[in-house]
């Protein structure tokens, strides 16, 4: 995937730097995928953040990046579900934990949807 990204990269680049307001590259269907998943973020009026997984923010600005207060997300780190170190009194949450939990919450939620629609049959709630 490495070679992919950095040929596109360097396609891209050379297509920027040629001018005029409209682009024409090719691109890998990986790279397609990842700009389409960024532009649609975008539309809907997201923010994208783009840094290296071992990145460290503050317990406030992990809030920000999983949309809940910062309380919610000491709670989390009290117990045990996002991981993070300290540094001297100031807690610090690796950008790659915030995406672990994300990852691990998206399996939970979809289990719990599963179940959650075998009940609503179970007991005739559908249609």
């Amino acid at each position: 995937m490495a070679d992919l990204l950095t040929r596109d990269a360097e396609a891209l680049h050379r297509a920027l730097d040629a001018g005029g307001s409209e682009v024409r590259v090719s691109l890998s269907r990986e790279t397609a995928e990842l700009v389409s998943r960024l532009i649609d973020a975008r539309a809907r009026g997201q923010e994208i953040v783009v840094t290296r997984g071992d990145a460290e923010v503050t317990p406030t600005e992990a809030a920000a990046l999983l949309g809940m207060s910062r309380p919610q997300v000491r709670k989390l780190m009290d117990r045990g579900l996002l991981e993070f170190r300290k540094v001297g009194t100031h807690h610090r949450v690796r950008v790659s934990s915030v995406r672990a939990f994300l990852d691990r919450e998206r399996v939970r939620r979809r289990g719990a949807l599963a179940e959650l629609a075998e009940v609503q049959n179970e007991l005739g709630l559908t249609e």
